[in-house]
């Protein structure tokens, strides 16, 4: 067993006693030892091709929800950073199905113990200066002021009265890419729009509105443009719409994928 089988093995004791992660809707669903298996083998095919690449600051992304029915592959993003041996991920989470999110740090271990639909991850490796701007722009206070706690898995992502997950790290990273530093989200959002970012369209009826509403915390519609809401038509941050838009931006990144066979 190496290393990271051999740490991984206390956080499988600390873990499956405990009845959720965050970032889940809370279930009592015990953590089997094939799950936290192959958790720990596609966090270990991953470290393997971040060190490869040389990089210090990576997206990632993780296929944490079946997507499949809108044409999406990965439901989930954030940052992983290298901090001297070790990959460090940072990211926002929903708060257990409620409306309310939360910054997490913390190892790629356990970002991939949080109810994985598939064993896969995206990894878009920033060019050289691109990951320059980003370690500087983490390493400042910008990741908390542009951190909205209200959360909205279907955030309109030209409105600062939600956030999902995807959104904070678009934001971010136009923060690090804008020439000066915004002061707010509304800033980065216009930058955004400015630079040509352009969010996913899902289709969602009106019945299938008004009962993720009322059953679920972490959905909202309030924020999206009437008529468009009206017709269905429901515009939002995803990993997809987020990775062809940094590389539309920076030219010179690249995208690995690792997996594990089903």
């Amino acid at each position: 067993m190496n290393a990271l089988l051999r740490a991984a093995a206390a956080l499988l004791v600390a873990v499956s006693a405990a009845s959720a992660f965050a970032g889940t809707a809370c279930s009592d669903k015990p953590l089997d030892a094939v799950t936290f298996t192959r958790a720990m083998t596609l966090a270990e095919r991953t470290v393997q091709a971040l060190d490869r690449s040389g990089a210090q600051v990576v997206l990632i992304a993780r296929a944490g929800q079946d997507l499949s029915k809108y044409g999406l592959r990965f439901s989930h993003m954030a940052y992983a950073v290298r901090r001297g041996d070790t990959w460090t991920v940072l990211h926002e989470l929903n708060d257990c199905g409620t409306a309310a999110s939360s910054l997490f740090d913390e190892g790629l271990g356990r970002f991939f113990l949080d109810d994985m639909h598939a064993f896969e991850t995206r990894i878009v490796l920033p060019s050289p200066p691109v990951q320059a701007r980003l370690a500087a722009m983490l390493a400042s206070d910008l990741p908390l002021r542009l951190h909205e706690a209200r959360y909205n898995m279907l955030a309109f992502p030209f409105s600062t009265a939600y956030q999902n997950s995807n959104q904070w790290v678009l934001e971010t990273w136009a923060a690090a890419m804008a020439e000066e530093a915004p002061a707010g989200r509304s800033e980065a959002q216009a930058w955004l729009k400015y630079a040509g970012y352009r969010p996913i369209t899902v289709e969602v009826d009106a019945m299938t509105r008004l009962g993720a509403r009322l059953t679920r915390a972490n959905i909202a519609f309030d924020d999206q443009p009437f008529e468009r809401r009206m017709a269905g038509h429901i515009d939002t941050v995803t990993v997809d719409s987020v990775v062809r838009f940094v590389r539309m931006r920076d030219g010179r990144s690249t995208v690995v994928d690792v997996g594990l066979p089903e």
